[in-house]
């Protein structure tokens, strides 16, 4: 019966690490019995950062190049490392967040898969020669929900965060109390949520940033309001938010230390479920593209965890992004973003399609497509503005892609999916709609446990799921 389930997990389980990763052997005695695969850019000098990228249950390491992280590597040079978790640890490959069949070894430093992931941490910095003190850490889902578990077990080994539909840590170390943190929730003083932090290892902390969808059903959104709690708490400063921003579908609050830096930031999606947001982003373009577990909500979670990184400041081994001088080639990508309409936005009539651009030398112009399409010539000069006929395109959804290109041909690009109403206009291709796995469409039975088989791309790959599976309700026979 298990033997059933693990083929049809190679089936759902998008893809194996393909040709883009390298996998990578060797690299500690590895008491987790994890899979390392690494993303390392052509040209890497020594002394650039690494950035951890933990997928989800179901997902393998490859699912996660989806984030657009390795084209973010080649831009800015760092090594990408991507922990796989393996079907004999989790029939459904969750990283074991609340334990592993009972055991609670893998929250202890030292043991179990924070080990492993620390070896792997290790191997990259050996072999390419990378900054130690620039190693960052990125997880969604059961690979969010372990993000706090390293920050916990390792803090001096990380200088930053980004926790995606994640909980937080020892929030769970039983079976019943997996389901209780998931749904409804577990609600903890600050206080107390900052001991089980202190508890694992002293401080000081890294900074943490928090992404969730305000429409989350398999991970409730409680959890990123507990999360704030435990971080800001280890952080020493209080959960009340010293700056509010509204950016378009999503609030962004920050929690500031006395010296004005910024120790915590956290993001509610509206109309997102539980995903990785993505779309093109006011901030700049988007690498990251849309799929199982990915939302177009117009913000861009993969650039701005790069940006509260610091990784977008300069570009590897050169002397930093502007200016003028020493002969240097611009290699620099613009920055592009769609501003009217909204992604999202229901339009008829005549539309004025306003795209801003930018370039950290000299603009080259920018050129608007509806659904592949070209609408009239390339625009020039700022403010970028195009004229497109929605209601003679016809009712239903329409992609527009605006094209960015500078003054030495380097391009850009961001989208927008918005729809013509009429009769049968529906909507559309389905990214960025916010549904949710169908957790009803099926099960599939093992001894002891029934497991959610349903649609809405990875299935039956939920937190919830693996968390039954972990902690042993589902027992291998």
């Amino acid at each position: 019966m298990l033997r059933t389930l693990v083929v049809l997990l190679a089936l759902l389980a998008s893809r194996s690490a393909d040709a883009a990763l390298t996998a990578v052997t060797g690299f500690g005695s590895n008491p987790g019995a994890l899979s390392m695969y690494e993303y390392v850019p052509a040209g890497l000098p020594a002394g650039r950062p690494v950035v951890v990228v933990m997928h989800g249950c179901t997902q393998t390491a490859a699912a996660m190049e989806a984030a657009g992280w390795n084209a973010l590597a080649d831009q800015y040079k760092f090594t990408v490392v991507y922990p796989e978790q393996n079907t004999a640890n989790n029939p459904v490959r969750c990283f074991n967040w609340a334990g592993e069949y009972g055991d609670t070894a893998n929250l202890v430093r030292g043991q179990g898969e924070n080990l492993s992931i620390i070896q792997m941490v290790d191997k990259a910095i050996a072999s390419h020669g990378a900054d130690s003190s620039r190693v960052y850490l990125v997880g969604f889902s059961a690979g969010g929900a372990f993000v706090p578990v390293m920050l916990s077990t390792y803090p001096e080994r990380f200088a930053g965060a980004a926790i995606m539909s994640g909980v937080p840590y020892r929030c769970a170390t039983s079976v019943n109390g997996a389901y209780s943190c998931q749904s409804p929730g577990v609600t903890k003083t600050a206080a107390a949520w900052g001991d089980l932090v202190r508890g694992s290892h002293a401080g000081p902390y890294p900074r943490v940033q928090i992404w969730h969808g305000a429409s989350d059903s398999i991970v409730v959104p409680a959890n990123a309001a507990e999360l704030i709690k435990q971080w800001t708490n280890a952080h020493g400063v209080d959960d009340t938010a010293d700056d509010t921003e509204t950016i378009g579908a999503a609030t962004r609050t920050a929690y500031k230390a006395a010296n004005g830096t910024v120790v915590v930031e956290a993001y509610r999606i509206t109309g997102m479920g539980h995903a990785t947001a993505t779309g093109t982003d006011p901030a700049g373009p988007c690498t990251a593209t849309t799929g199982a577990y990915f939302e177009n909500k117009g913000i861009c979670s993969t650039r701005r965890a790069a940006d509260f990184f610091g990784l977008l400041g300069t570009v590897g081994g050169g002397s930093g992004g502007g200016g003028g001088g020493g002969g240097g080639t611009d290699t620099i990508n613009p920055s592009v973003a769609i501003q009217t309409p909204a992604n999202g936005d229901t339009v008829s009539g005549t539309v004025t399609v306003v795209v801003a651009a930018s370039d950290e030398t000299a603009m080259g112009g920018v050129t608007l497509q509806v659904d592949g399409v070209a609408v009239g010539a390339a625009d020039t000069e700022a403010p970028y503005q195009f004229s497109w006929d929605a209601s003679a395109a016809g009712a239903g959804a329409h992609q527009l892609l605006a094209i960015a290109r500078d003054a030495t041909g380097n391009s850009a690009t961001a989208t927008a999916m918005v729809t013509v109403p009429g009769a049968g206009g529906g909507s559309g291709s389905g990214s960025g709609s916010g549904s949710e796995p169908d957790d009803e469409a099926g099960t599939q039975e093992l001894p002891g446990c029934a497991l959610d088989a349903g649609g809405g791309g990875a299935g039956f790959g939920t937190l919830a799921l693996g968390v039954a599976i972990l902690l042993g309700l589902c027992r291998r026979r």
